[in-house]
């Protein structure tokens, strides 16, 4: 067709503007790159290039489906997460940016602790960007991440896998605290930490078509109020702690009184500590048990 990249990144660009897609531009080009196979640099070297008209119908092919609501993340199959690059699939929540102010604090935590080793917890670990951070930035850390979801779990042992670390975690499948309740010992961690689902049934039809129609519901519905999944996991965190347990939670911009207010009504926890992200809203709580 001889038209060059150039001008083909700057026409996607326009359809998805169109489309009213954030960073547009940033998108169209991630897509290209991501098709081609260049970092950067090599898109920049191809700014004058023609493309052959399979490629160009390719390319044309992802932009309408990004046009359409798919995200981002679900075309190139990969988030970056921590100054980590982790693979996503639809089976998983893509993971954000607010979640690397948990992270952040939890190593912290340990950073600043005087153990000579954690044990961490990662409940709802999803693709898996808490715990495989966490173990990434501490070597004094055993990460066990769960999830109910088996494709969950797969995805978490494939990027600790592709990361180098997965021989110091731990894979298991079930239902928040249930694969660690034993007849006879029941199975107890420095540091338990999660994002869970707390997204209220009511506003989940409101979301962005990217998020709704496209990520796992079970990662976002965190029943009537939000709170159903915080009320489980704060309630039978107790006897899963060593010593000087932390619980370390992320939490909905408006949630922060109602989290507490649980945790409060357990008469368990000796302190609380409450973390904004960079956008000033209140993003994790951080228990002491």
């Amino acid at each position: 067709m001889g038209i060059v990249v150039r001008d083909i990144v700057q026409m996607a660009t326009a359809q998805l503007e169109r489309c009213g897609v954030e960073n547009a531009k940033v998108d169209a080009e991630l897509i290209f790159r991501h098709l081609l196979k260049v970092d950067k640099m090599g898109f920049f070297k191809l700014w004058g290039t023609a493309l052959d008209d399979a490629t160009w119908d390719r390319y044309l092919d992802l932009i309408t489906q990004r046009s359409q609501g798919l995200p981002l993340q679900h075309i190139t199959g990969e988030q970056e997460f921590m100054g980590l690059t982790f693979a996503v699939t639809p089976e998983v929540l893509i993971p954000r940016q607010e979640t690397e102010v948990l992270v952040g604090e939890v190593v912290r935590i340990i950073q600043s602790g005087n153990k000579k080793s954690y044990s961490v917890l990662d409940l709802c670990s999803g693709s898996g960007v808490i715990g495989i951070s966490i173990v990434s930035l501490c070597k004094n850390v055993k990460v066990t991440a769960s999830d109910v979801s088996e494709k969950a779990i797969e995805m978490t042992r494939k990027n600790a896998k592709a990361l180098g670390v997965d021989k110091r975690m731990s894979f298991v499948k079930g239902d928040l605290f249930q694969p660690f309740k034993g007849r006879f010992k029941t199975e107890k961690f420095d540091i338990i930490v999660s994002n869970p689902p707390y997204i209220r049934s009511g506003d989940i039809a409101g979301l962005q078509v990217e998020v709704k129609d496209h990520e796992p519901l079970l990662a976002l519905d965190g029943g009537a109020d939000g709170l159903e999944f915080y009320r489980k996991i704060i309630n039978d965190s107790h006897a899963h702690f060593k010593k000087d347990g932390v619980l370390a939670l992320e939490i909905g911009h408006d949630q922060a009184l109602d989290v507490a207010k649980i945790a409060g009504e357990t008469e368990r926890f000796d302190g609380i500590e409450l973390i904004k992200d960079l956008a000033g809203k209140d993003r994790v709580l951080i228990f002491s048990y």
